[in-house]
C-alpha cells in the first residue's frame, strides 16, 4: 500500500479521498530536518505553501513517485530536482478560478457603493447618506486586461450586470472573445475608455507598473481600478498620489508589491479598499483544490497520467535526447516572439527543419506555446498543460516540417501573424546553448546570454554602430554583445543588441528617434 505524507493543512475531503488509495499521515508544522528524516518512508508528498520542498528533501524521498501543490504556484518546490529524480509535481490551477473571479466581483460593487467607508461610519456612530451615494454597475464599461480563466469569469460576471465588457489579450483571437460577451480592444483604449478597469496578468517586467502616473492621468473622470491579480501591476505610490488628486475616484487592492503589506500610506486613503490576499480564501476553493490534488495523486500512484503535471515528461525516452537541447531554444524563441510583435494575435506558425523535423514535434510544440503566453498570461503555464490554455484561447497554431536548410542541421523557427504585421525569431541549438540565428527575416547570431535584448531596424550606413553605441553610453548602459545582419549594401539591415539593464520606455524612444533608425524594441532574454 502506498503511504501519503500531507505536511501542510489541507480541506478533508481531499484527505478522505487520499485514505481510499494509501496510508494517509498527516503532520503539519514539521522542519527542514523532520521532514528529511521522514520523506524517505514515503511515495507521496502534499504541500500547500508553508512547506518548502527543497532538493535536499527530494533527495531524502527514495521511493518519493509525486509531490502535490494544492494550489497554482509551485515556488516552493525545487522542480529541477524533482524532474532529475523522476518525481511528478502536480498542481490545481483551476480550483481558485471562481473564487478569484468573485472577490473581483465583490471588489467592484464595494467601490460603487462605498460599502467599506460607510460600514466604518456607521460602527463609529455615525449616519450619512449624502457622503456614499454611489454609482451602478449597468451601463458602465468594465475594462479587463488578461482574459485567462479569471478574466474570462470576471468578464461573465460583469455581462449579468448588464456592464459593456472590454478587454485587452493580444493572445485571444476575437472570435473567442466574442463568444464569451467581450469586445476586443488596444491597450490605449481600455486604459482611456474604461469606468471600472480590473487587472488579471502575471508579474513580469513588461507587466511592473504598468498601471503608473501617466496611465491614470489617460483615464476616464471618477475611473475605479480593482486589482486581484498580482501585486507590483499598479504602481503603488502613483495609485495613492492619484487617488488623493481626485484623478481616480477609487481603487481595491487585494495584492501588494511587498507582502505582507507593512506601514503604508495606502493604509490611510480614503477611497482605497484593501483585502489581504483573499482571493482564493474560500472554504469551496480550499475543497476543491485539495480534491483535485488527492485525484492526481491518486492517478499517478496508479500509474495514470495526471492532469495537471508541471513537471511530467512528454517525450518518449528514445527521442529525449534528440529534442531535448531543442526545448529550450523553442520556449526562448516563444518568449521573444511575444516581446516583440505588436498587435492583436492572429495566427502562430512553427517551422521545424533538419533531423528534428522527422521527430514528434508535440514537445517542442509545447514548448513554443509556454514560450508565447508565459510573459501574458496569468495563468501557470507549463510544458504539460500549454497546449489546453492554447485551445481555452483559441490559438491558431500551424507547423510546418522542413529538410536541413544548408546553415542548421536543426532549426526551429516562430512566426507570429498580428493585426500590425508578421514577426518571426529562428533559433538551434550550438555550442552548448541556445542561439538566435534569424530575426524577422535576417541572419544574426546571437549566442546564449542573459540580459535585454534591442533590436533595431536600420538604415545600411556608415555611423549607424556609433550612433546606438554613443546613445546607450550616454544612458549609462552597459552593451554585452552586438550583431549586424542585412539583405544588401546599403539597404535594409539589423542591429541586434544584448545589454545588461532594460532601458526605460523614455529611453527607447530617444533610441528610435536616431536619424537612420526605423525602429527599436525591447525583449528579456
Amino acid at each position: 500500500m502506498s503511504r501519503i505524507l500531507v505536511s501542510d493543512p489541507i480541506a478533508e475531503d481531499g484527505i478522505e479521498l487520499l485514505r481510499g488509495h494509501g496510508s494517509v499521515d498527516v503532520r503539519t508544522g514539521l522542519s527542514p530536518s523532520e521532514l528529511i528524516e521522514i520523506i524517505g518512508d514515503y511515495d507521496a508528498l502534499i504541500v500547500r505553501s508553508e512547506t518548502r520542498v527543497s532538493a535536499e528533501v527530494i533527495d531524502a524521498g527514495r521511493s518519493l513517485k509525486v509531490i502535490a501543490r494544492a494550489g497554482v504556484g509551485v515556488d516552493n518546490i525545487d522542480l529541477n530536482a524533482a524532474t532529475s529524480r523522476g518525481v511528478i509535481v502536480v498542481n490545481a490551477p483551476t480550483g481558485n478560478t471562481i473564487s478569484a473571479a468573485e472577490h473581483t466581483v465583490a471588489l467592484m460593487l464595494a467601490l460603487a457603493r462605498h460599502i467599506a467607508s460607510a460600514d466604518a461610519v456607521m460602527k463609529a456612530g455615525g449616519w450619512d447618506r449624502k457622503r456614499f451615494v454611489g454609482t451602478e454597475l449597468r451601463g458602465k464599461t468594465l475594462g479587463v486586461l488578461g482574459l485567462g480563466q479569471v478574466g474570462s469569469e470576471v468578464a461573465r460576471r460583469a455581462a449579468a450586470f448588464d456592464m459593456r465588457v472590454t478587454g485587452y489579450d493580444p493572445f485571444i483571437t476575437a472570435e473567442r472573445a466574442a463568444s464569451q460577451g467581450i469586445e476586443l480592444v488596444t491597450l490605449d483604449a481600455l486604459i482611456e475608455g474604461s469606468d471600472f478597469l480590473t487587472l488579471h496578468v502575471p508579474l513580469t517586467p513588461q507587466t511592473k507598473n504598468l498601471i503608473g502616473a501617466a496611465e491614470m492621468k489617460r483615464m476616464r473622470p471618477g475611473v475605479r481600478i480593482v486589482n486581484a491579480s498580482r501585486g507590483g501591476i499598479v504602481d503603488e505610490r502613483a495609485l495613492a498620489e492619484a487617488i488623493r488628486d481626485g484623478v481616480i475616484a477609487g481603487a481595491a487592492l487585494d495584492v501588494f508589491e511587498v507582502e505582507p503589506l507593512g506601514e503604508s500610506e495606502l493604509r490611510a486613503l480614503d477611497g482605497l479598499i484593501l483585502t489581504p490576499h483573499l482571493g482564493a480564501s474560500t472554504s469551496e476553493a480550499q475543497e476543491r483544490v485539495a480534491v483535485d490534488v488527492a485525484e492526481q495523486v491518486a492517478e499517478v500512484l496508479a500509474g495514470q497520467p495526471a492532469r495537471y503535471s508541471v513537471n511530467a515528461p512528454l517525450i518518449p525516452p528514445e527521442t529525449m535526447t534528440e529534442l531535448a537541447p531543442y526545448l529550450d531554444v523553442s520556449t526562448m524563441l516563444g518568449s521573444l516572439a511575444t516581446q516583440l510583435a505588436e498587435g492583436q494575435l492572429h495566427h502562430v506558425e512553427i517551422l521545424y527543419d533538419g533531423d528534428i523535423a522527422a521527430l514528434d514535434h508535440t514537445p517542442l510544440r509545447a514548448a513554443v506555446i509556454k514560450g508565447l503566453l508565459a510573459p501574458i498570461s496569468e495563468e501557470n503555464v507549463t510544458i504539460v498543460n500549454a497546449g489546453l490554455v492554447a485551445e481555452s484561447r483559441g490559438l491558431n497554431i500551424r507547423e510546418t516540417s522542413g529538410v536541413a536548410n544548408g546553415t542548421f542541421s536543426n532549426l526551429v523557427t516562430v512566426r507570429l501573424s498580428t493585426g500590425e504585421g508578421t514577426v518571426s525569431v529562428g533559433g538551434t541549438y550550438a555550442h552548448g546553448g541556445p542561439h538566435i540565428v534569424s530575426i524577422n527575416e535576417f541572419a544574426v547570431n546571437v549566442p546564449p546570454a542573459e540580459g535585454y535584448l534591442i533590436v533595431c531596424d536600420n538604415m545600411d550606413r556608415p555611423g549607424m554602430i556609433g550612433a546606438v553605441g554613443n546613445l546607450l553610453g550616454e544612458f549609462d548602459i552597459n552593451i554585452s554583445f552586438m550583431n549586424v545582419g542585412r539583405e544588401t549594401k546599403r539597404g535594409h539591415a539589423m542591429m541586434v543588441l544584448v545589454i545588461d539593464e532594460p532601458l526605460t520606455p523614455d529611453q527607447l524612444t530617444a533610441l528610435s528617434s536616431i536619424e537612420g533608425l526605423y525602429s527599436a524594441k525591447q525583449a528579456r532574454i
